[in-house]
């Protein structure tokens, strides 16, 4: 059985582990207490990752970790993630986007604004969402004549952007339907295939 070390408001595990519910597999959670520093302890970090950071994939007899390099294992062992080289580059491309601007300001915001105590100054909250709105306003201007990031269907491209995207609007500040609506749709999209689920209830 394929294990996935992850926790509930992790977008980063969320990421994975519905890359696992579209493709079929089987897989069981391994709850993280995040939030009472399991991660940041010397024992998990020598048994389960040294990087001090979820999600972890136990897949044949591997612990593999970082989304973006999971995701792109999973792109060559799943048949319906597979990609030909030109479009493994462009889905590449994507994913490091996603981690260095995407993920990387809308994460940091959504945890700040939602889960940080105190709460940070204003001045950080509003430079973390500037950048995350600059980095909503390439995907949204890229999804306006594709219905996916690469070419016509999901990739594990779109499964790395959505990470976050799927989170209750409380949480994340942004109202996609309203200010994003080409990403709006996009996420109608993924939300249409079989064994698609929101976070809350795919990691619960």
């Amino acid at each position: 059985m394929n294990k996935l070390h992850c926790f509930k408001e992790s977008g980063n595990s969320y990421k994975v582990a519905l890359a696992l519910s579209l493709a079929g597999m089987e897989w069981q959670k391994v709850d993280v207490d995040y939030f009472g520093g399991e991660t940041r302890s010397a024992a998990w970090r020598a048994a389960v990752n040294e990087q001090g950071e979820v999600p972890v994939l136990e897949i044949d007899s591997r612990k593999m970790t970082q989304s973006g390099a999971i995701l792109m294992y999973l792109s060559e062992q799943v048949p319906q993630f597979a990609l030909n080289k030109e479009e493994r580059d462009e889905v590449l491309r994507w994913v490091l986007f996603d981690n260095h601007k995407f993920t990387a300001n809308l994460a940091s915001y959504r945890w700040l604004r939602t889960f940080a105590s105190p709460t940070p100054e204003e001045a950080i909250l509003a430079f973390l969402r500037g950048r995350t709105e600059g980095a909503l306003a390439i995907l949204e201007k890229h999804l306006e004549h594709q219905s996916f990031v690469v070419g016509r269907r999901l990739t594990v491209a779109d499964l790395s952007l959505a990470g976050y995207v799927f989170y209750p609007e409380d949480e994340l500040g942004f109202d996609f339907t309203q200010d994003y609506p080409s990403i709006a749709a996009w996420m109608s999209r993924i939300a249409a295939n079989v064994g698609w689920l929101p976070p809350y209830e795919l990691l619960k």
